[in-house]
């Protein structure tokens, strides 16, 4: 299946949240000239403290699938609304709806969730559904929040290290698709590992950031010449991930980040780039899981 044949997925579950998603979702679409599938499933998995908690969510899962084909058609509507020419497809799913998600997201191009809003000091608002699919999904994820339903003018933001290829394809073809500009952000720390012994005015700071910047140069030259209609600005900051992506995702309209794949819990235990981004960023984050390749 070529690129232009997958589609972008979308989970709709009828909030506003998951509904304006699927409208970002519908206009990122037509812009990659690719296809939008609307899905709706089973209600994720929770794990249930009481009998009455039990009965509630059977209840929840039952209406749910009662309001699918409406849900469904909700969604559609209003996308199509927007692009009358866009190829749109709706299925609805009585299997759960991370197992429907996992079987598509392979032959997806990418993959949409609502994601829910982030208060500062609520670091755990983030959906296990979007955490069990940023890690094995089959194609970049995307965790829609803010205010935009549709691509704009403003720049891609995408984190740079270590496993960061299939981030870096992903943001200069949308950056490249959407003729906007691309910041590239590398964090790296001027803190030693405990016990290392070190002379801080013996190093020479200036000349390890001037090494960062011509390792992070090599790393992005391939893409430069692939999208060489794609303004790129190269930002090397001495701080942690979390801290020099925030502070370059102002004005931005997305920020794309990679994951190494650790499992949920200690993704959740240790925390990470991609967690903390899903948890504090106020725009889309898309996330290259280990299961994303490149192209």
């Amino acid at each position: 299946m070529n690129d232009l044949a997958k589609p972008v997925v979308v989970g709709v579950d009828g909030s506003i949240t998951s509904l304006h998603a699927a409208r970002w979702a519908g206009a990122l679409a037509a812009r990659l000239g690719a296809p939008l599938q609307i899905v709706h499933a089973k209600p994720y998995a929770t794990h249930n403290l009481t009998d009455s908690m039990a009965a509630v969510r059977a209840a929840y899962i039952d209406v749910q699938q009662e309001a699918a084909p409406r849900i469904l058609q909700a969604a559609a509507g209003r996308v199509r609304n927007a692009h009358p020419d866009l190829v749109i497809t709706t299925t609805s799913s009585t299997d759960p709806v991370d197992e429907t998600l996992l079987a598509l997201s392979r032959q997806a191009r990418l993959l949409v969730l609502g994601g829910d809003d982030v208060a500062p000091a609520a670091a755990l608002l983030v959906g296990s559904l979007t955490l069990e699919m940023t890690a094995r999904a089959g194609c970049p994820v995307v965790a829609w929040r803010g205010e935009s339903l549709h691509p704009t003018t403003q720049p891609i933001v995408v984190g740079v290290d270590g496993s960061s290829c299939a981030a870096l394809a992903v943001a200069f073809e949308l950056a490249d698709v959407l003729g906007v500009p691309l910041r590239v952000v590398h964090a790296w720390s001027t803190r030693m590992p405990p016990g290392e012994v070190s002379i801080p005015f013996l190093i020479d700071w200036e000349a390890l950031e001037t090494l960062q910047h011509e390792e992070i140069g090599r790393v992005v030259e391939p893409y430069r010449r692939r999208y060489p209609g794609v303004e790129m600005s190269v930002f090397v900051d001495p701080s942690k991930p979390r801290r020099a992506l925030l502070q370059r995702v102002d004005g931005a309209q997305l920020v794309v980040v990679g994951t190494r794949g650790r499992n949920t819990l200690t993704a959740t235990v240790l925390g990470s780039t991609s967690l903390n981004m899903l948890h504090h960023s106020p725009v889309p984050v898309l996330v290259c899981g280990p299961n994303t390749s490149a192209r």
